[in-house]
């Protein structure tokens, strides 16, 4: 698996016949410096963990360029098919999709996910981490937003999470204290790659809190330079 961070809670995973963005929060991201088009350049699926606007990010015009099919919660697709999105899969939390190459299970999160629009807000569902599962490749759970809760360590149970993809930013979700803390109590993956930081002056700017709270435990932290693939 080949996993390429653009900044915030933006993901690109490469797999054996497939690709997929994760919360694919481009125009408007601080962080991303690339070109829209190369990043989503033969993605087949987009994931959506939630309905806020910096998770949404591009993933309509992206599938509208693309062809990807969205996978994320029924209402969230449902307001997406409204705005014109034609290939979508439906979900919502416990339920899992497969989608030929991997599969999309959505968790449970800890947090709110309506859509503010010039101060009308929609309710869009849940908000959900994903598990994402392919055949020889190691199960990844990427978080959403959440707060710490203790029945992730039934979540990684359940599901057999190596990788995991957690917010550390503070205000909106978990701090780095918090984020290790639920890495080392709940997860316990073998790697924990913080995400949803630096990209706006109000959140945390950097991974050190996180860094320094998992030394001394099995878990190892990766963190990626926005715009480099690195293999999991």
């Amino acid at each position: 698996m080949k996993l390429t961070w653009f900044g915030h809670s933006a993901f690109r995973l490469d797999l054996a016949g497939a690709s997929l963005l994760i919360d694919p929060f481009f125009t408007g991201n601080p962080s991303f410096d690339g070109d829209v088009a190369a990043a989503s350049t033969g993605v087949s699926h987009i994931v959506v963990t939630h309905g806020h606007g910096d998770h949404i990010g591009d993933a309509l015009a992206i599938a509208e360029a693309t062809g990807a099919t969205v996978v994320t919660n029924y209402d969230l697709c449902m307001y997406l098919a409204s705005k014109g999105l034609k290939k979508f899969e439906p979900m919502n939390t416990g339920g899992t999709v497969d989608c030929g190459v991997f599969s999309v299970s959505l968790v449970r999160a800890d947090h709110s996910a309506a859509l503010v629009e010039i101060a009308v807000s929609f309710p869009l569902g849940s908000a959900n981490g994903a598990i994402i599962k392919a055949r020889g490749e190691k199960t990844l759970w990427h978080m959403g937003d959440t707060d710490i809760f203790s029945d992730m360590a039934l979540i990684s149970e359940m599901h057999g999470v190596e990788t995991c993809i957690c917010p550390i930013g503070d205000r909106f979700t978990m701090g780095g204290k918090t984020a290790a803390l639920a890495m080392t109590r709940f997860v316990r993956p073998k790697i924990a790659i913080p995400c949803h930081f630096g990209t706006f002056p109000i959140i945390d700017q950097n991974a050190d809190a996180f860094v320094a709270a998992l030394k001394g435990s099995d878990v190892k932290a990766l963190l990626p330079k926005t715009g480099e693939a690195v293999e999991i």
